[in-house]
């Protein structure tokens, strides 16, 4: 079954061992089906008399048809003229991820460092599952990789909206597929995922490691794959440098087009600077453009937040946008080399790692998984802030100095001797500095 239409015209047939050419032609020569989507068929027709004949004298043979097509019970919808255009509009805001509305072509801008990024996105969106598949974009923290990914999603749906999208990050898909197995939904998870025409994944990063999710992708990938549906990824380094990638994801992940994103040159920054102002609804002056892009020289992330404060500043205090003004924005959005974490961002972050919650850090749990990331977590705030060593166990339930003490040599240890460990703490820490 190909397409809407194939399935359209196997429920015809069933109708025309039943029906007499002139029924068929005089109710379903202008009906038209809609879309199929959790077991209910719409359809469109002209007029509410005929809505009404086909519900009502043909309803019972079009479900039976679906019925055998699936072996499932299905129910049918039937729109006339009047109804169709709500039903579309109303179906296009309900399908579209909220993610996606800022993240467009039009609004990403172009330069050498992405050039080669955005023309494969390009591309992929105007013929999804046919050119490069899967598409890996990869590159640092805050250079444009999402917006792509969004874009792609956006562009998709504009032009095919009864195409089904699904979007999650890599540390999402760990909890998710945890609950579906405590709930006893397997089946919904694997539904929600494997019968999509379009998968997105940001941050693949974060399932190296994870030994059951990693399978649970690398089934749900050859699934989508084979059905020749097309996949997105993105993440923060190559395929090649992710030591804890299952060796099957990496050859799936490499078998497609790889293209990276690198910071951006000024001219670059400018011209994103200049964009997200005027999307912002602000004029800055070249000079202040330059300043700016300048200062902030390998996250456009950065650049955006900057802009951001700067228009709320010129909201609310009405005067021109100075050096001093910008520096005071710049100070509030990045961190200079004195930068020290907060406790809970480390936790937080290190929780994220490892798939769990930052209360399973604080708390009781000794499960191997959680007194790992507990210990590291432990060293890394040793490492990154002046916290004394009571200070930190403060932030474990009170946990005492001797243990505190014992977790961190525990982490030192491994790191002279597992080169895993060291990947662990240097992919934390960046993205605790993120």
């Amino acid at each position: 079954m190909n397409s809407l239409n194939d399935i359209w015209e196997n429920v015809k047939t069933s109708l025309s061992r039943q029906l007499t050419p002139t029924a068929i032609k005089t109710w379903f020569e202008d009906c038209t089906p809609v879309e199929i989507s959790e077991n209910s068929l719409v359809l469109h027709t002209t007029s509410d008399f005929k809505r009404e004949i086909i519900v009502s004298r043909f309803g019972d043979i079009i479900r039976g048809a679906l019925s055998d097509l699936f072996s499932s019970n299905f129910d049918i919808q039937v729109l006339t003229d009047k109804e169709i255009q709500e039903y579309q509009k109303v179906k296009k805001e309900k399908s579209m991820l909220p993610e996606m509305e800022d993240y467009t072509f039009d609004r990403f801008v172009v330069g050498p460092s992405n050039k080669f990024a955005h023309a494969a996105a390009l591309s992929v969106a105007e013929e999804p599952g046919k050119r490069y598949n899967p598409l890996f974009i990869y590159g640092n923290s805050g250079l444009g990789k999402t917006h792509l990914l969004m874009a792609i999603g956006q562009s998709i749906h504009e032009n095919n909206p009864s195409m089904k999208i699904a979007y999650f990050k890599g540390d999402e898909f760990t909890g998710e597929m945890v609950r579906a197995i405590r709930d006893g939904t397997s089946d919904e998870f694997h539904n929600k995922y494997r019968n999509c025409d379009l998968f997105l994944v940001d941050d693949i990063q974060f399932i190296a490691g994870k030994e059951q999710t990693q399978n649970e992708f690398f089934h749900t990938f050859n699934n989508l794959y084979e059905a020749g549906r097309q996949i997105v990824i993105t993440s923060d380094r190559p395929p090649m440098e992710m030591s804890l990638l299952d060796d099957r994801l990496r050859t799936r992940f490499e078998g497609g087009l790889l293209a990276d994103i690198q910071p951006p040159d000024l001219e670059t920054r400018m011209a994103i600077t200049r964009s997200k102002a005027s999307q912002l609804g602000m004029l800055l002056s070249d000079d202040i453009i330059e300043y700016i892009a300048s200062k902030l020289t390998s996250n456009v992330r950065q650049l955006e937040g900057v802009i951001k404060k700067l228009t709320a500043y010129n909201s609310i205090m009405k005067e021109e946008i100075s050096r001093d003004i910008v520096d005071k924005a710049i100070s509030d959005v990045i961190h200079d080399g004195d930068y020290i974490p907060k406790p809970e961002t480390i936790i937080r972050e290190t929780a994220r790692y490892y798939a769990l919650k930052a209360e399973d850090l604080r708390g009781q749990s000794r499960s191997k998984n959680t007194a790992m990331a507990r210990q590291v977590s432990m060293y890394l705030m040793r490492k990154l802030t002046n916290l004394s060593l009571k200070d930190i166990g403060a932030e474990y339930e009170d946990r005492n100095h001797a243990t505190v003490l014992a977790s961190i040599r525990k982490v030192e240890d491994l790191l002279r001797t597992d080169a895993d460990m060291s990947r662990t703490i240097r992919d934390i820490t960046s993205n605790i500095n993120s």
